[in-house]
């Protein structure tokens, strides 16, 4: 899983440069595919990381529920699958995505004719609806099982911790260290991609203000995220 998710977050990192280069020099070349790329790795990303925080949660945390016990068993075996499953959601969700923007960009073609221009106006309109739609159900469903899982295992983990300087237990020292380095980094990522996923959010509402002079300033903010968090899993992960 943290193979799977360092190359997205490489390749995600390479397209959105390349992406923005191209559409800020105004280039003729097809930097557009490069947005494609990013929109994948994008929505991946996502994926992988809830994968993560689920594999985590199941495997350190204890429950004495049958089916929390047949998950435990059973989660490694399923990790091939749920890569696959994470793919295919991505790359239907791309083809959508690229599918609706080619629509789009022809009804807006179509426009110089006056017939039905109220209805094809309409069909846009929805298009585009579903298109941001389908973008936010996207991201939202693998936060939520992210959060989920965070916040189920920082609060296992706490409450563990507590157990253990109450009671005073023979456990070495360095136990309780480990765990408080566990729910320091735990809530770091918890910080860390929450807020990325609200600027990715507000990114494809466009609610807050006009992104045209913050562009820069907003492109640093998300990728400087996607690159501290990646560090972070590094640093954590020395093999």
């Amino acid at each position: 899983i943290l193979t799977s998710l360092g190359i997205c977050r490489f390749c995600q990192l390479w397209s959105s440069m390349l992406h923005n280069f191209g559409s800020h020099f105004h280039l003729n070349y097809n930097f557009w595919c490069f947005g494609i790329i990013w929109q994948f790795t994008n929505i991946l990303s996502f994926w992988l990381t809830s994968l993560l925080a689920v594999f985590y949660c199941v495997k350190v945390s204890f429950f004495s529920h049958p089916i929390f016990l047949w998950m435990k068993w059973r989660i490694v075996r399923w990790v091939p699958q749920l890569l696959l499953g994470s793919l295919l959601v991505s790359c239907v969700s791309t083809i959508f995505s690229a599918t609706s923007y080619y629509i789009i960009i022809q009804f807006i073609s179509m426009k110089d004719f006056p017939r039905n221009s109220t209805m094809l106006e309409r069909l846009e309109a929805f298009l585009w609806d579903f298109s941001t739609l389908r973008k936010v159900v996207v991201l939202v469903i693998p936060f939520l099982l992210f959060l989920a899982s965070t916040v189920l295992l920082m609060a296992l983990l706490s409450r563990h911790l507590k157990q253990m300087k109450d009671l005073h237990t023979g456990r070495p020292i360095s136990s309780r260290e480990a765990h408080s380095a566990a729910l320091r980094s735990l809530g770091i990522f918890l910080i860390l991609f929450t807020f990325y996923f609200l600027t990715v959010l507000v990114s494809i509402l466009d609610v807050l203000f006009n992104k045209e002079s913050w562009f820069w300033a907003w492109e640093a903010i998300i990728y400087a995220l996607v690159s501290i968090h990646s560090t972070l899993l590094m640093l954590s992960s020395a093999k």
